[in-house]
């Protein structure tokens, strides 16, 4: 029995592995990425149903464990095909689209029957996973449906460009669309494409509909094509304009300067006098983008992916180069079309509008005073009102503040991780700061800055966390130990706000590993068991959570807590009574032994008075204590 539980966990192990490998590929090419986005999010969701698994092996039937082989096997070729579309022409997977829809939607079926046959609701497991397993089993079911694939205007426009003679020149409408949705920008571009798709060719043996002269005559068509498209871009005449900006931007081919294409708006490929961010988080020229959105596109120009706001943000960090960029080469910086201005509250009690720009370009001052306090001003400003803190999120403050986490000044560190705290109570700002790779310099805050920095750096954390997916994020990211260390050590405030970013972290399973395995549980258990500890009902809400792990039962079950637990099942708090229930319970599975010392110490009546009085969840932990009871004395 148990080598077959063995066997199990083997099995488990290698898919949280597997798992977590396919959600780390990128690079996927832009003819499939969405595609491939919906796979590898759908596979990532299953990682926590593989963690609560291999706490109840004993109970996986043999078809469940045909089940979890069958996925082994899904994740493999699901693997597989993720890394070809990372690798493969595009030109290649637009021709052979069917042959790829086929692979999409047979990996798809594999999965929705693979997971049916776990039957997860007669397992013990977190009522949270099973919503979630239920979610991807669906999302599974409807992507056979619906499963788009790639390209059907680009297969038709390259099958006519293939079937025309060498000679022929093409339509420009169609080489600009091919270009445009494979994002082909330069002569390296297609150079890339021809080294991916020669490879495409040895690899299939030679069997292509197409001959690799075809592809290469097509290639050779959108090359041209590029390169007449760049000299239009560079030729573009002086005319005359009716601002000095535009007087400008057409100094810049006189003097013929070359524009860095990371200036260059993708629509117009023209210098970006005022860059805005969409929700794809791809940069454009405000005039262009709106211009695009206004004719009813509801994607993105360059990714082709669905956006999910029409929020324009502007990119003050891309702003602030440009700007650098065109004094250095003599040429009048940009001008944005419109300003933001936050409202800030007097002494005399009335209101100001201070211009956000101003702000923003202190804040990458050379002077650390300057950058000091403005930071502080932000972080002030930034709990004042929603608004405000909308608006400075819009206006590209959220990467400064990320890169001043890492200051030597420890007070512009306090300020720039309270601004953030702050900003991320705002619903969208917690994907602006996920997305600006704060959690690093969060982490950084939380192990070296000063106590009240810390304190507020656990706090961010939590308000991160309150977003499902940012809980593997951050629990991946360091944070888990470093919130241990705070909550052993720090100071009342700092523990609490370490427990609570703690609790809602561990709600996903594999981080309570992490903290059980960063020292969390003996100190758990001494706030618990020490009399009058003001910590103690945030304490054993925590350690409540943390027992259903393995290892966190070893843990509490050799520190001698049963005594303190029972205590508090008999004269606790109506919340404490619960968690010592739930507790007990998690400590008596399979262990009679522990069911003994609980009975000998009097937890019965407690018990039947719960399951009686107690809220929903104290009777349910009640009566399962209660017959974990009766089962020993009934042998």
């Amino acid at each position: 029995m148990e080598e077959e539980e063995c066997e199990v966990s083997s099995v488990l192990n290698h898919l949280i592995l597997a798992a977590t490998e396919i959600s780390e590929i990128d690079g996927f090419k832009h003819v499939i990425k969405r595609q491939c986005f919906d796979l590898s999010r759908r596979i990532r969701f299953l990682a926590p149903l593989f963690q609560e698994l291999l706490d109840v092996t004993d109970a996986i039937s043999n078809d469940a464990v045909s089940a979890l082989l069958s996925l082994k096997e899904a994740l493999a070729s699901a693997k597989e095909l993720l890394q070809f579309c990372c690798r493969a022409s595009q030109v290649f997977m637009i021709l052979e689209r069917e042959q790829i829809k086929c692979k999409f939607n047979d990996l798809a079926f594999n999965f929705e029957e693979a997971i049916g046959k776990i039957s997860c609701d007669k397992l013990d497991i977190s009522e949270e996973v099973k919503e979630q397993v239920a979610l991807v089993t669906a999302q599974f079911g409807r992507a056979r449906e619906l499963f788009d694939p790639p390209g059907l205007q680009l297969y038709d426009n390259l099958l006519s460009i293939c079937n025309q003679s060498y000679d022929v020149i093409p339509e420009q409408d169609k080489l600009h669309i091919i270009c445009e949705k494979l994002h082909f920008t330069n002569v390296g571009d297609i150079k890339q494409e021809l080294i991916a798709l020669d490879k495409m060719v040895v690899d299939m043996g030679g069997h292509f509909e197409k001959s690799t002269q075809d592809m290469s005559t097509v290639l050779k068509k959108i090359e041209d094509f590029i390169l007449t498209e760049s000299a239009d871009v560079i030729m573009l005449s002086s005319d005359d304009s009716s601002t000095q900006a535009d007087e400008s931007y057409t100094k810049l081919c006189s003097q013929s300067l070359v524009i860095p294409d990371e200036f260059r708006c993708p629509i117009s490929l023209e210098l970006m006098k005022d860059p805005v961010i969409i929700s794809t988080g791809q940069t454009y020229e405000r005039a262009c983008i709106k211009k695009w959105l206004e004719a009813g596109h509801g994607t993105c120009p360059k990714t082709q992916q669905i956006l999910s706001s029409s929020v324009l943000i502007p990119n003050h960090v891309l702003y602030i180069l440009i700007s650098n960029w065109c004094e250095a080469n003599g040429v009048e910086p940009p001008k944005r079309t419109g300003k933001l201005r936050l409202c800030k509250a007097t002494s005399d009690g009335s209101s100001e509008f201070i211009d956000i720009d101003t702000l923003l370009s202190r804040l990458t001052s050379s002077d650390i005073e300057d950058q000091r306090c403005t930071a502080e001003e932000l972080r002030l400003l930034a709990k004042r009102s929603s608004q405000n803190r909308i608006l400075i999120a819009e206006a590209g403050a959220i990467p400064l503040l990320v890169d001043l986490l890492y200051a030597l000044d420890k007070r512009t560190q306090e300020h720039a991780v309270t601004a953030l705290l702050n900003l991320s109570i705002c619903g969208n700002n917690k994907e602006h700061i996920m997305a600006s790779e704060a959690v690093l310099g969060i982490v950084h805050v939380l192990k070296n800055g000063v106590m009240e920095a810390r304190e507020n750096a656990a706090a961010t954390l939590f308000s991160l966390s309150t977003l499902n997916e940012n809980k593997v994020l951050i629990g991946a990211s360091g944070a888990i130990k470093a919130l241990v260390t705070l909550f052993c050590e720090g100071s009342q405030r700092g523990k609490m706000d370490a427990a609570t970013a703690l609790f809602n972290l561990c709600l996903y399973q594999g981080n309570k590993g992490r903290a059980i395995r960063a020292g969390i549980m003996p100190k758990l258990t001494e706030m618990v068991t020490e009399p009058g500890e003001e910590m103690r009902d945030v304490a054993l809400a925590l350690m409540a959570l943390l027992v259903s792990h393995p290892e966190g039962k070893a843990v509490v079950g050799s520190m001698n807590a049963m005594p303190t637990l029972v205590d508090i099942v008999t004269n606790g708090s109506p919340k404490n009574k619960e968690n010592a229930t739930s507790v007990l319970v998690h400590l008596c599975i399979g262990d009679p032994m522990n069911v003994s010392s609980a009975c000998s110490l009097g937890v019965i009546n407690p018990l039947l008075d719960l399951a009686e009085n107690g809220s929903d969840r104290g009777k349910r932990k009640a009566a399962q204590l209660l017959e974990l009871i009766g089962i020993l004395r009934s042998l």
